[in-house]
């Protein structure tokens, strides 16, 4: 399955929570992980929470948004009891649920549900125009940021570089930034590329290809298209000519952004929850060029690997989504 990115303008967006005033006076507070503050997944989480907290005088249920290391903090943090909710790439959301990879030692999350999906995330690999990399190949002996330890984006790239037959050592530099910093970094030379997965367009990647006239590569080839036919949470992507000043399409391929919860999560928190997002889906639709992709049939069922949370259920049920 190939997914097209729309090509939309870069549009700025607070992730104000909007929590207005004359809250209810026994309230429950859930709480939601994202990622890093310039990527989408939180502006996505701030999202969520403004329409829940829309009508928190009615429900009794306050939601706050939390920038986190990513994916598999997210996960870990539900598990631990310490976040309800967080955003995690649909194969952070598989290996959880198996037990693999990341999650080999803590073992298979049990605990884990699904609620909905978001945006697609093409695995973005940005280089400094002098660097000399036109492909994923010819990052070796290069000076890449390959992501923070905990976040989607290296766990992305820690498999592709499995599939490679790499190490860190095939590296000049393999640094360890978060994605807030990655941009800068290759403006000033301490790196010649980086990855990241993250829904488009993004100020993470806008920043560095107007600032020092990064270039978005291609990743493509039989390395890559045999991830895609191995593992079912990937998929082709393509970053549209003229997103990031490009002049033709960049091809990749990518996972998904999902939406996820635990057992510990009490059913009606998550029902009240999905209820206020696709509700307000046309609303939640313009809170981010990222989600100009999303519909409601497909976020309801899209990018699922660990069971669905009786709380989404009961809802999707109700609407006939599912």
């Amino acid at each position: 399955m190939t997914i097209r990115l729309k090509h939309t303008a870069i549009a700025a967006i607070g992730a104000s929570l909007c929590l207005g005033a004359g809250a209810a006076s026994a309230q429950e507070f859930i709480t939601v992980g994202t990622g890093g503050v310039t990527g989408v997944y939180y502006p996505a989480g701030g999202a969520i929470c403004r329409l829940v907290n829309q009508n928190r005088d009615e429900t009794g249920i306050r939601c706050s948004a939390e920038s986190t290391g990513g994916s598999v903090f997210n996960v870990n943090t539900i598990r631990e009891g310490e976040l309800n909710f967080g955003v995690v790439q649909s194969d952070v959301q598989f290996n959880a649920v198996e037990g693999r990879n990341q999650f080999e030692e803590s073992g298979p999350f049990e605990g884990l549900r699904f609620v909905f999906s978001l945006h697609p995330e093409p695995f973005t690999l940005v280089a400094r125009p002098d660097a000399g990399i036109n492909g994923f190949e010819d990052l070796k002996g290069k000076r890449v940021n390959i992501g923070n330890p905990g976040s989607g984006q290296r766990a992305t790239m820690e498999l592709v570089m499995d599939r490679y037959g790499w190490s860190i050592d095939d590296f000049a530099l393999a640094s360890e930034l978060p994605s807030r910093e990655q941009a800068q970094a290759l403006c000033d030379n301490q790196i010649d590329a980086f990855v990241f997965t993250v829904g488009h367009p993004s100020g993470s990647i806008a920043e560095p290809v107007a600032t020092c006239d990064a270039q978005l590569i291609n990743v493509t080839g039989d390395t890559i298209d045999g991830i895609v036919e191995e593992f079912p949470y990937y998929f082709k992507a393509t970053i549209p000519a003229g997103m990031y000043n490009n002049a033709e399409d960049v091809t990749t391929f990518g996972v998904g952004a999902t939406f996820v919860s635990s057992t510990d999560t009490d059913d009606d928190a998550v029902y009240t929850l999905v209820k206020s997002v696709f509700e307000g889906f046309d609303d939640f639709k313009g809170l981010h060029p990222a989600f100009a992709v999303l519909s409601k049939e497909t976020s309801a069922t899209a990018g699922q690997s660990a069971p669905l949370h009786p709380g989404a259920e009961r809802y999707y049920k109700e609407t006939g989504l599912r």
